[in-house]
């Protein structure tokens, strides 16, 4: 640190704009009528996670919330239980229906099941996926067709693939 009367010259740069979180969570705005229950999971802003608090927004109001973001296994009853989910099976968040479901068709990818569905209460345990909001908010605001998106996501995963192989990142 540079003081009056320092021997040797020197200079001082402030650097800002730092670290400000881990990423674990990330704060997302809730539309004018809408009910927000805390430990259920929800796509806001282009995020999907599970929401650490409730909130119930009334016309032309909105607010603001922390949505858990972390990649970490979850519990939940907050599932189709017309469908079965058996360990292993790839699941994705229906935001129409704020469910999970296993049609890939339904919505966003949201993990992989680690505990099947238990019938009598309808729960399963999944490990959630990190979260490709990025590309998601990059198609959207450039008006991608899904093609396009097809194409991000290839190219994000040869990437992945070149720094696996180059030893900077474990499988």
């Amino acid at each position: 640190m540079a003081y009056k009367g320092q021997p040797v010259p020197s200079s001082v740069h402030n650097i800002g704009y730092g670290k400000i979180s881990d990423g674990k969570s990330v704060r997302v705005t809730v539309p004018e009528s809408t009910k927000v229950e805390a430990g259920k999971f929800y796509l806001l802003d282009g995020f999907l996670g599970c929401a650490v608090q409730s909130v119930e927004t009334g016309a032309q109001e909105t607010a603001e919330i922390a949505l858990n973001i972390e990649t970490a296994e979850y519990e939940t009853d907050q599932i189709d239980t017309a469908k079965s989910f058996s360990k292993g099976d790839k699941i994705y968040f229906d935001a129409a229906n704020k469910r999970f479901t296993t049609d890939a068709t339904a919505g966003v990818f949201a993990g992989v099941v680690t505990a099947e569905k238990d019938d009598a209460n309808n729960v399963i345990w999944f490990v959630f996926a990190m979260q490709q909001s990025v590309l998601r908010q990059a198609a959207k605001q450039d008006d991608s067709t899904a093609s396009d998106v097809t194409g991000l996501v290839a190219d994000f995963n040869d990437l992945l693939a070149k720094l696996k192989a180059a030893g900077l990142m474990e499988n």
